[in-house]
This record gives structure tokens, sequence and C-alpha cells, in this order.
């Protein structure tokens, strides 16, 4: 019973760093607002870009990246951790080597659900975009690399922050599944490239419309902005 209240912990944990609400703190402390109440009403870097400016997106874009990559080093020490403690791991509890993917992947989508479903913000938050990125590179930092390459190409060539998010997580879901990677790796990128998907439908619905902004461009006249 130890064992599972352990890794039920874990997984609490690996929320609560998603939960940290970066950019709804940028825009209190730096102007005293609530950015939730401005541009995209997310608390996502590009809504920071758009309404407190330039570095302070920079600051939160690094947060909420690190934010991902924490998670996924936690669970990696934490749950080894949890299973070298010999009154803590049941006779039934699978071995190390299977467990810790497993781990991976539900921490993976913990902190991904707490960047967009914010305790401390009435579960609203941002599209998980930056936070799934560091999740990739502390996971497999080939699939997080080619995912960070494929949004920023697709950034320089169309400067559409939305469109460049979504393909990059396509891009790590035909990579998670082209290289040798654990089954649980790849549920996990698969999951979350679903998830930051659906998290952009509005945006889905601007880009069809071609009303969609750009960086550096004219803000869309109707509906809400990207975050």
């Amino acid at each position: 019973m130890l064992f599972w209240i352990a890794n039920a912990i874990g997984l609490a944990i690996a929320y609560l760093l998603g939960s940290t609400p970066s950019g709804y703190l940028a825009g209190r402390l730096l102007k005293g607002i609530d950015i939730r109440e401005h541009g995209s009403k997310s608390t996502g870097a590009t809504n920071v870009l758009r309404t407190l400016g330039k570095w302070p997106s920079l600051a939160v874009l690094v947060v909420d990246v690190l934010k991902g990559v924490a998670a996924i080093v936690f669970a990696r020490w934490f749950y080894p951790w949890c299973y070298a403690i010999s009154s803590a791991s049941p006779p039934t509890a699978p071995d190390l080597p299977t467990l810790v993917p497993w781990a991976v992947c539900l921490a993976g989508l913990a902190v991904l659900l707490g960047h967009g479903r914010s305790i401390w913000l009435n579960f609203t938050g941002g599209k998980s975009a930056a936070t799934g990125l560091g999740v990739l590179l502390a996971m497999s930092w080939p699939v997080g690399l080619g995912a960070a390459t494929a949004f920023a190409v697709t950034l320089a060539l169309f400067r559409i922050v939305s469109l460049s998010s979504m393909l990059a997580a396509l891009t790590a879901v035909v990579l998670v599944c082209g290289l040798e990677q654990p089954l649980p790796y790849r549920l996990l990128v698969i999951a979350g490239s679903l998830y930051v998907i659906l998290r952009h439908r509005a945006n889905i619905q601007r880009l069809l419309a071609g009303t969609e902004p750009r960086l550096g461009g004219p803000e869309a006249k109707a509906g809400p902005r990207i975050s």
C-alpha cells in the first residue's frame, strides 16, 4: 500500500510542477494584471509576448520548458528511490526497468495537465506546448530536438505560433514511433500531442478561416488570439 501511495504522491508533485502559473505570475509581478483578462486569455508565452513584451515572454517560455524537464527528471529519481525502499515495494510491484518508463509516461501526462489546467488558476492555463517540449527533451532528446526544429522552421516560414506548435507535436509522434523508444514513451508522446492539438481547437478554426494572427503582424479582429 505504501508503494502505491508514494506513486500517487509522485504524480501529484509532477502535476503541481506543471501547475506553476509562470505567465500569470509574470503579469501580476510586472504590470499588476491578470493575463487571463488580456489577449487570448491564456497564460502561455505567446500571450505574454503580446501583453508584456519580449523578455517576459522569453522568461515564461524557459520556465515552462523547465517544468517539463523537471517532472521527467524527478520521476526518474523518485520512482527508483521508492522501489529501493524494501518496505514500500510489494511483491506484486513490477520490476524497476519496467516501472520507470511507465512512471515517466504518467509524470509527463501529469505535468502537461497541470500546465493546461492549473489548480491555482481555477483549472485554466496555457496550451502546454512549451512544457511538452521540456518533457520531450528530458525523455528523449532526439525526439525533443526534432520537434523543436520543426517548430522553429515552421515559425520562420509562416510566423504562426499555433501552427508551429501543432506541427512540432505531430513531428514528435513520427519520431518517437520511428526511433527505438519504449512503448510508454510512445504512448506519452501520442497522448500528449493529441492533448496539445485539442488545446488549439480555436486556433485550428481561425487557421481554416484565414484569420489566425502572425507574429509581428496585425491581430485578428474577431475571436480570441493565440496563446
